[in-house]
């Protein structure tokens, strides 16, 4: 009976962790960096991380490239419009995981967006986009893999921020009026 290589064991053996993805990032037509995010020092500088940029970049060039394999990490990529975004987890991730976790992100993008996403709509719109990446993967772990469900927590975000600045400037400008309401009573 043949022994099966150590290699192949021990990746066997490997303890389970829920830390599967080590970057997003989002590049423009040209491959420049609109958004990153690296969640593990696979590529601690940040040249390293720039050169990684590129060879994605180069890669996903043709239209059927999809998933790949660099630099010993496996990336995936999905074009909208002029930007192109990529998720990176390492060799033996799931891809089916990582592609999810894309989907979610691309498809909370067009929807937050209005279906407008491209490099200066997402300039334009970075808090954003980082919001969105903060509801869909926390440091590595795929928290949500449903578009609409961080469609509905990004909302609920937006209207609680949006009333407590409405309370706050109702709380500064009415006491401001009150005093001249004061002043005005006062005076006469």
């Amino acid at each position: 009976m043949e022994s099966l290589p150590d290699t192949f064991c021990s990746r066997l053996l490997q303890d389970p962790t829920l830390y599967t993805v080590r970057a997003v990032i989002i590049l423009d037509q040209d491959g420049h960096r609109l958004v990153a995010k690296y969640y593990d020092c696979t590529f601690p500088s940040l040249l390293e991380q720039q050169e990684f940029e590129r060879k994605i970049f180069q890669k996903t060039q043709r239209p059927e490239s999809e998933v790949i394999l660099v630099d010993g990490v496996t990336a995936l990529c999905q074009r909208l419009s002029d930007v192109m975004c990529y998720i990176i987890g390492g060799p033996d991730e799931n891809e089916l995981m990582l592609l999810s976790a894309l989907t979610c992100l691309c498809e909370s993008l067009c929807h937050i967006l209005r279906k407008h996403v491209d490099r200066n709509s997402l300039l334009e719109n970075i808090d954003t986009v980082f919001l969105i990446l903060d509801e869909i993967i926390d440091q590595g772990v795929i928290l949500e893999c449903e578009s609409q469900q961080v469609i509905q927590r990004f909302n609920f975000k937006m209207v609680s921020e949006q009333a407590f600045g409405f309370v706050l400037f109702d709380y500064i400008t009415g006491s401001k009026e009150q005093r001249e309401c004061q002043k005005r009573t006062e005076f006469e």
